[in-house]
């Protein structure tokens, strides 16, 4: 009787795990598929390489070549697969130092997918014109602050010499087509077994001891045990998975909006720590600015911001950082 139990008690959570997947990667393929097509517009037209010489004097004031101004823009505007290939074609033109592919890296590591990321932002709660400013400076100034900082102690002045490139390929539209449905389908896996694995955690209390290991350290930072999961997810995996998760939550109402404010602004500045982290080293940025100067420099930033949160007030905060979301009235309140 109770294997029967069990069994059903499985299938009946496998049935809404399905249930609540395809809710929220319906969302965020809402947000992904048109916003998708319109970059890849935007490539072919050569609008990124506009917006790369606008940003060649940044480029500049923080100690990189002016022609990198098109790896970031090709970051922001695709991905940080798509900067890095640009880097690597234009790597074999110039001659840099390990300092300098670090800065370009950790700026890449802040300010990239604006397109769907920003979007998924605004779509949780968080007006768009905030993160993406927010990220876009945060990029520049821990930018400028490792440049600094490496020339004041004289740290990683050698030049880059990486045995490994990538092959670079120039993408047909079918073939770019065909990696995108590849893209959702492998959301789809991931956001289902995250859900689940939540799921089992909640039903067997692991929750409960996964936010006493985590929550004392992002209270710090405005993020309550209800967000605690969500946000571990989203520093590990990344912000879409993390975001994707945090919109569901907000129309579920179980998040407040502080909540949903300062996960997503931590997960703005670091979040994707492995993947991303490794993708750099790739290019061969140091771990000390590409990890542990971004966390610290986020660890600083959002306490800040919780501070200047607290100074102004709940009424202030809604009108310069958060917009209305269309909330499920069937759900519960959060608490307070």
């Amino acid at each position: 009787m109770k294997l029967k139990q069990i069994g059903k008690y499985i299938i009946n959570l496998i049935k809404q795990n399905f249930s609540d997947t395809f809710e929220t990667v319906f969302t965020l393929l809402k947000i992904m598929i048109p916003v998708s097509i319109i970059t890849k517009i935007m490539e072919v037209l050569g609008l990124i390489d506009i917006l790369g010489k606008l940003l060649n004097p940044v480029m500049e004031l923080v100690g990189l070549p002016g022609e990198f101004g098109l790896v970031w823009a090709s970051t922001i505007i695709t991905n940080i697969y798509g900067g890095i290939i640009v880097f690597f074609s234009l790597l074999s033109k110039m001659d840099i130092t390990i300092a300098q592919v670090t800065v370009l890296s950790t700026m890449m590591l802040i300010a990239h997918t604006f397109p769907i990321e920003n979007i998924i932002c605004r779509k949780a709660g968080v007006k768009f014109r905030f993160i993406s400013l927010f990220r876009i400076v945060n990029a520049f100034m821990l930018g400028l602050l490792l440049n600094y900082f490496f020339k004041f102690f004289n740290l990683y002045n050698k030049q880059l010499n990486i045995m490994w490139k990538p092959e670079i390929k120039n993408e047909t539209i079918p073939s770019w087509a065909f990696n995108e449905l590849k893209n959702y389908l492998m959301i789809f896996i991931i956001i289902f077994a995250l859900l689940f694995i939540i799921k089992i955690f909640k039903k067997t209390g692991l929750i409960k001891i996964f936010n006493m290991i985590f929550n004392p350290i992002l209270r710090i930072f405005g993020i309550s045990k209800k967000a605690t999961p969500i946000t571990i997810i989203g520093m590990t995996l990344g912000l879409a998975y993390g975001g994707g998760l945090i919109i569901k939550e907000a129309k579920d109402n179980k998040l407040s909006q502080k909540d949903v404010f300062f996960s997503l602004a931590f997960l703005s500045l670091s979040h994707s720590l492995i993947e991303d982290t490794f993708l750099m080293l790739s290019m061969g940025a140091s771990l000390v600015g590409i990890f542990f100067g971004r966390l610290f420099y986020t660890i600083i930033v959002i306490y800040l911001l919780t501070k200047f949160v607290e100074f102004i007030g709940d009424r202030k905060f809604r009108y310069l950082f958060m917009k209305e979301i269309e909330k499920d009235p069937d759900k519960d309140n959060p608490g307070p």
